[in-house]
């Protein structure tokens, strides 16, 4: 056996916790992705999507998206840069950045790419990128592409970001990037004050609207508007697979910026473009969104009245104001335990589990459709309960 193989063959925890009949991961879904989903044949609530609008199987989108199949094929077979430009993609781009208030965008095959291209292409030596705690990881892998330095603040604390601030050199650029909504705990950035501060020291601020778009903001436009800080915010970042209901991502900013991106960015250049279908399953989204601004006001009383009942049941859900809701479990052992009994009630919900976070942070991340009913929410509230009290989580 090779050095690498040996190596490798000591991560055996995964298979420790198959045998012990909890392992959470890669479960098979044998339907499309509704609040309702089939997994070995058997009709499971789901609460682990991220399909905030419900929009993944709507008519309109799917038609959309077949046609396009029908007009350009399944793939471009090339890069954005060269042969992988369709008309669709230049459409979508106009109106994303119309939708998020922007002169221009540029649309990615991943939202995780997204990250990766823009944030080491703006930055370079002796330039710094300051980061929240808990940026997604695309954020934390992007900065480990760039050769600026890079310098961590704590979570939505802005003594800590303002510390930060200080030790950079004035006259290099400064990049301040966080999520717009934090797709672990639930709660939203302090973009104001963090606008603020970016002000003060010469900053420029990007922000990750991947669990935003749909959700806040004029129309579901995300954190920017949301404060009416859409001017403030230099970049904004979206990605098509939450409330677009398909695969890809977006990075919105003034057209000099863009341009400089469009030519620069390497996740961009050397990578395939979105496939037809996916763009146009986007641009119907974004129309139906703006026709049916119902679906947010309905995704808010869902989300308002499942935060309320699982404080009431005396779930530790931290600071959480949107539809990611985390049920703090706090061991991990626990944790997987619970997420499998609760698919064994009916319920699919999504562990977080150390190494993701630390062991005394576990977390069962319960997330909110438009597509939900209350009815549905009662009967996981329940399932939650039961088994709350069983694991001793609540009393």
């Amino acid at each position: 056996m090779r050095i690498l193989q040996r190596k490798l063959s000591h991560y055996t925890e995964p298979q420790r916790v198959e045998k012990m009949g909890i392992y959470p991961f890669f479960r098979m879904i044998e339907s499309d992705q509704d609040t309702v989903v089939t997994i070995n044949g058997k009709k499971v609530l789901m609460f682990g999507s991220n399909s905030y609008l419900g929009l993944t199987n709507h008519p309109k989108i799917k038609e959309a998206a077949i046609n396009a199949t029908r007009k350009y094929g399944t793939g471009c077979a090339g890069a954005r840069f060269l042969n992988g430009t369709l008309d669709i993609h230049v459409e979508l781009e106009k109106k994303l950045a119309s939708f998020v208030g922007k002169e221009a965008a540029l649309v990615y095959s991943t939202g995780f790419q997204v990250n990766l291209g823009v944030i080491p292409t703006v930055t370079g030596r002796n330039d710094y990128i300051l980061i929240d705690e808990l940026d997604h990881a695309s954020i934390i892998e992007a900065t480990r592409l760039s050769f600026a330095k890079v310098l961590k603040f704590r979570h939505n604390d802005m003594q800590s970001l303002e510390r930060q601030l200080k030790k950079c050199e004035a006259g290099r650029i400064k990049l301040i990037v966080v999520d717009g909504i934090f797709s672990m705990d639930g709660d939203i950035a302090n973009l104001p004050e963090i606008v603020i501060l970016a002000e003060k020291y010469e900053a420029t601020v990007m922000v990750d609207d991947a669990h935003s778009i749909g959700v806040i903001g004029k129309h579901g436009s995300g954190t920017a508007s949301h404060f009416g800080l859409t001017k403030k915010v230099d970049l904004i970042m979206g990605t098509f697979s939450k409330s677009l209901a398909a695969l890809g991502g977006f990075i919105a900013s003034d057209r000099e910026t863009i341009s400089f991106i469009k030519h620069n960015s390497r996740s961009l250049i050397f990578s395939a473009s979105a496939t037809p279908a996916s763009a146009a399953a986007v641009l119907m989204a974004l129309e139906i969104i703006k026709s049916e601004p119902e679906r947010i006001q309905r995704l808010w009383d869902v989300t308002h009245y499942a935060i309320d009942n699982f404080r009431k049941l005396g779930f530790d859900i931290g600071n959480t104001v949107t539809p990611i809701i985390p049920l703090y479990i706090r061991d991990n052992l626990k944790t997987l335990t619970i997420t499998r009994l609760l698919l064994d009630e009916g319920i699919f919900v999504n562990p977080v589990v150390a190494p993701a976070v630390s062991k005394d942070n576990t977390l069962i991340r319960f997330s909110l459709m438009a597509t939900h009913t209350k009815d549905q929410v009662d009967i996981a509230l329940e399932k939650f309960q039961k088994l709350g009290k069983k694991l001793q989580i609540i009393s």
